[in-house]
């Protein structure tokens, strides 16, 4: 019994300890511009400490990205649009770096086909602190325009 409630212990920490670990929230927007197109807005809300990189940093971490799927109810106009990064000289792989601390909105224009649509697709990004990176994580999402 009592390897039990240790059990139960140790995997209540690690539940605690992987949720700390989560330090970017996503949450989205769409918004219509007139009947035939709109904005999708991408908003990552980043913890005290973290920062993700921009969709224009190479060459070492992974750069923020997104993949739309294709929709017979929308098309893509243009790239999706990021605000202007912060810049910061990395020692260890002796280049610039770009990346977003606190919060960004990335934000991509669609030209609608149907009066309403979902865009979906996946999003890929790299989280840091001054210590430590975590794996580069993949996040699915759908993002209703009516």
């Amino acid at each position: 019994m009592k390897k039990l409630l240790v059990f139960i212990f140790l995997l209540q920490g690690g539940v605690v300890l992987a949720q700390l670990q989560r330090p970017v929230k996503w949450s989205y927007l769409a918004k219509k511009i007139n009947s035939k197109e709109a904005e999708v807005f991408m908003k990552a809300t980043v913890a005290s400490g973290w920062h993700i990189y921009s969709m224009q940093v190479s060459g070492g971490p992974t750069k923020t990205s997104f993949n739309f799927n294709p929709s017979k109810s929308y098309s893509l106009i243009g790239k999706t649009l990021e605000p202007k990064p912060k810049v910061k000289y990395d020692k260890v792989l002796q280049k610039n770096l770009t990346f977003f601390e606190k919060e960004v909105v990335f934000k991509q224009r669609i030209k609608l086909h149907q009066p309403s649509a979902v865009v979906s697709g996946v999003l890929e990004f790299m989280v840091c602190s001054d210590k430590s990176c975590l794996p580069a994580e993949e996040v699915a999402f759908k993002i209703p325009v009516s």
